[in-house]
Parts: C-alpha cells; sequence; structure tokens
C-alpha cells in the first residue's frame, strides 16, 4: 500500500465515478481501475459495489476511507509545518465563503494588518465547504447555513436581518411588512439549492405549508438585486447587501418579511483536528475579535437593521 493509492482512493471515494475522479487525477481510467483493484486485493476486500460502469463505495470502503483521510490530513499538516517554518512570513491561510461579498471587506483589513500572511480565497456551496474542511483544502469556512461535521468547531460572527427586495413601482413598494401568505403567487428570484438565500426561503414558505414561484435561479447571489430591479421578480436580500452602496445604482423597495426567523448568522467554521498556520491562528483572532458587521445599516423606513451578535465575546 502507497500513498498514490491511498490518494486514488479518496478520489474514487469521493465521486464514486471512475472517469471523473480519473479527469481530476489527469491520470488514464483504465490505470485509475487497476490501482483501486490492487489496493482492494491487498486489503482483502472489495471497497465499492459495481453495478455495471457505476460503482459506490460499500461499508467497507466508508470504514477505510475514514482513516485514510485522517492520515491523509495529518500528512498534508505536516507538509504545512514544514513550509511554515521554512517561509519568513506567516504562512498561508484558505477561507471558503458562499458569497464573496460577504468577506471581501474582512479580507482587505486583514491583508492590511498581517501583509505577510499569504490568503487564498475559495467560493463554495455549504457542501463543498464541508468537504474542503474535512479534506484539509481551507481552514475557514464564512457560512451562513449550518454545517455539521464530528470534528467541526464554529463561533458566530453575526447575524442581520433579511428583508424583501421589490422593483420599484411594485404592488409592494411602500408596505412596511408582508407576510409569507402574501406573497405567496409572487414570482422569486433565488439562488440554486445549497446556497444559504435559497434554504431560507424554502424554510419560510416550507413553515406556512407553501412552496416558492421560482422566476429565476443562479449560481451568484450577487446579481439577485439586479434582477429583481429589472422586474423578473422579488427576491430575500440580507441586509448587509445595502452596505455596498450600489442602492442608489440598482433601486429596489425593501420591506420587512413578517416571518419568524427571517435573518441569516453568519459562523467561522473550521475543523479542529487540522493544523492552523500562524496566518490562520492569526485570521482567526482577528475576525473573532471584531465586529463582523462593521457599520450600522439604514432601516428601511429609518433606524438600523443590524442584529448584534449573541452569545459570549470569543477569547
Amino acid at each position: 500500500m502507497d500513498l498514490l493509492q491511498l490518494r486514488y482512493f479518496q478520489t474514487v471515494a469521493r465521486y464514486e465515478h471512475i472517469s471523473r475522479a480519473a479527469e481530476e487525477l489527469r491520470v488514464a481510467q483504465p490505470s485509475l481501475s487497476r490501482t483501486i483493484a490492487r489496493l482492494e486485493a491487498e486489503l482483502g476486500t472489495p471497497l465499492f459495489d459495481r453495478q455495471g460502469r457505476r460503482i459506490r463505495l460499500n461499508q467497507y470502503g466508508a470504514i477505510f476511507l475514514r482513516h485514510v483521510e485522517r492520515a491523509l490530513s495529518e500528512l498534508d499538516d505536516g507538509r504545512r509545518a514544514l513550509r511554515d517554518a521554512r517561509d519568513t512570513g506567516l504562512g498561508r491561510v484558505s477561507v471558503a465563503s458562499e458569497t464573496l461579498l460577504t468577506i471581501t471587506h474582512l479580507l482587505g483589513h486583514f491583508r492590511a494588518a498581517h501583509p505577510r500572511a499569504d490568503v487564498r480565497l475559495f467560493q463554495s456551496t455549504a457542501e463543498d465547504m464541508e468537504r474542503r474542511l474535512r479534506a484539509g483544502e481551507v481552514d475557514f469556512c464564512v457560512a451562513s447555513q449550518p454545517l455539521t461535521g464530528t470534528n467541526l468547531e464554529s463561533i458566530e460572527l453575526a447575524r442581520e436581518e433579511v428583508l424583501l427586495a421589490v422593483p420599484r413601482g411594485h404592488r409592494l413598494d411602500g408596505r412596511e411588512s408582508v407576510t409569507i401568505r402574501e406573497i405567496a403567487d409572487e414570482p422569486f428570484v433565488s439562488t440554486r439549492p445549497g446556497h444559504w438565500q435559497r434554504a431560507l426561503l424554502d424554510r419560510l414558505f416550507a413553515a406556512e405549508g407553501l412552496r416558492p414561484l421560482l422566476s429565476c435561479e443562479s449560481d451568484e447571489p450577487a446579481v439577485s438585486q439586479d434582477m429583481i430591479s429589472a422586474g423578473l421578480g422579488i427576491g430575500l436580500i440580507p441586509a448587509m447587501s445595502r452596505q455596498t452602496g450600489t442602492d442608489a445604482l440598482i433601486p429596489v423597495a425593501w420591506v420587512h418579511l413578517d416571518a419568524p426567523g427571517c435573518q441569516r448568522v453568519i459562523t467561522l467554521v473550521w475543523n479542529r483536528d487540522t493544523y492552523l498556520s500562524e496566518a490562520a491562528l492569526k485570521f482567526r483572532e482577528f475576525t473573532t475579535s471584531m465586529p463582523f458587521l462593521t457599520h450600522r445599516l439604514p432601516h428601511p423606513r429609518g433606524g438600523a437593521t443590524m442584529i448584534p451578535r449573541s452569545g459570549p465575546d470569543p477569547a
């Protein structure tokens, strides 16, 4: 058993598809299949159930995968520790977020405070963030929906109200608040499943026994306000988006949604079993020691919509 076999097995287990795994690994499919077959022969048990060209990780493969991921994670941590000890800088910190708008200013302030840190940024869905954390591909995730995992730790950074944005001149323009049932027949602009906006929209409608009518689904949350302004539908927009100063350029009307839990909770998540460079430790300290939503946000009719972070302050 060698390291290459374990890397190949981990990738095949992730995709449960030989051709996709071969494409990522940049190896020929027959060569990859032979490598997996040799590993199974050495272990004395099949790791996948095969039905024609389709493969599925079986119970033995799932057991072995947990140990392989821990072993490979330890080796990757060792390589990073050596690199950090050799480098003159603070090392690297890798961060994933569902939307880059959420952390743009945060990373800018961090880079200004720690110019020797090597910062890497990834845009990922919640599912992909969990995988990246388990695989050690990122140090932190700034998540807007819960990430699950026995080795994951998190701290709440901020809460903010999520508003209903409607085109100017819409029948709801000028309303203080609306209920879910009042907008049940309205077309919605939203993201695809996997993004927090879609998860929140589906949850709010499900609580009323309804399903939202979707006029547009996208992979880029930042364009939702443009499409709403263009009259393609209404949508849920976090209050923080109004900080960008685009309200005058992309005019929409803002309405409160009278529904329990219509808010976004932003958390910083990391894998407690993964090595963190000095840069990563500095990033966690920096992020948890300052207000995440640094500007007070205007209420649709005056006041402020920012909900302060709850719970004890992090050490």
